[in-house]
């Protein structure tokens, strides 16, 4: 039986920014050993970088032509043309609490059948089947982003930052699916700081005990910011300690395109998650949080019809049980 869930009474994602579709931590840890039979999609080589450097980039995790039906249908949701620079630079919709995002080109589309598609694909999924070692996950309820250059009157700083607090060891990760490709380095885009994730402990000892939990102070640190080169379809997953953030966009004329996507173990007995999730989906509902407003105009619902999902995808979200 499904319930309508607005809202998740428990929203441990309120003052966050954390996407609340799925739980802060697993309570499943994350896997820390594989061997190369044991991977469905990653090499050894890909596995040890990501124990060792908290990411790895996935190739080709989608077609370029899905990740190019994808990208077209963003731009139409944000009412907005690839072929005319004058659409790009409007007020943003929706007022984000999260005032480090507010110009960043986030779209607030989350239950899309293009986005959907991308979630069900197989080998994105077993993705991160490799980085958790489960079969059973849930994917993540996320939205998309439009990274325009940066002009006057709409500019940002690009900032680095955490989602959960690195010091609780959430067992959680993160994911970036890139929907053009992004390999100058001018051009907005996924930028971490490994060497912060690796070094965390001892870091954290030289700074003030009342420092900001999401967002590090780099000072001295810039020389060690890594700035990933995707193409259209390359899936980006990082570990919820890895510090990232979007670097801004100082190319003349290049768009950064991408969806956050992201799964974690299935939570099946947490019976108001699976309701809110299945009621996200079925009404196209934006999930509530400190960093997600969600779309004033409702488009979703007005506009759209319900994602229709494929046997996998039906378990990636909660409607069927592993």
């Amino acid at each position: 039986m499904i319930y309508c869930v607005s809202m998740i009474t428990d929203n441990q994602h309120k003052d966050i920014p954390g996407n609340p579709s799925t739980a802060k931590s697993s309570e499943q840890k994350l896997r820390t050993r594989a061997s190369a039979n044991s991977l469905r999609v990653l090499t050894i080589e890909q596995w040890n970088f990501w124990i060792e450097n908290g990411y790895v980039v996935i190739r080709n995790a989608i077609s370029k032509k899905q990740a190019k039906e994808t990208a077209d249908f963003i731009w139409e949701f944000d009412d907005k043309s690839p072929d005319d620079s004058s659409t790009w630079y409007k007020k943003e919709r929706a007022i984000m609490k999260m005032k480090e995002l507010a110009g960043t080109g986030m779209v607030e589309v989350y239950n899309n059948q293009y986005l959907w598609d991308n979630r069900q694909t197989e080998k994105v999924y077993n993705s991160f089947v490799d980085i958790w070692g489960t079969k059973k996950l849930w994917t993540t309820i996320d939205r998309a982003n439009l990274n325009f250059p940066i002009i006057p009157g709409y500019s940002y700083s690009g900032f680095i930052h955490w989602d959960y607090d690195p010091e609780t060891k959430p067992q959680n990760v993160q994911g970036v699916l890139a929907l053009s490709d992004q390999t100058d380095q001018k051009m907005g885009g996924f930028q971490c700081i490994p060497w912060l994730y690796k070094n965390f402990d001892t870091w954290k000892l030289t700074q003030p005990k009342n420092r900001d939990k999401f967002i590090p102070n780099i000072k001295g640190l810039e020389d060690k910011i890594v700035k990933v080169s995707l193409r259209a379809g390359d899936l980006l997953i990082f570990n919820s300690t890895l510090p990232h953030g979007i670097r801004p966009n100082l190319s003349e004329d290049k768009v950064r395109i991408a969806q956050y996507i992201s799964m974690m173990p299935a939570q099946e007995k947490n019976l108001e998650l699976v309701n809110w999730r299945i009621n996200s989906w079925s009404e196209r509902i934006a999930p509530k949080g400190h960093a997600f407003p969600g779309d004033p105009r409702n488009w979703e619902q007005n506009k759209y019809k319900k994602a229709k999902l494929n046997p996998l995808g039906k378990r990636l979200l909660g409607l069927d049980k592993w």
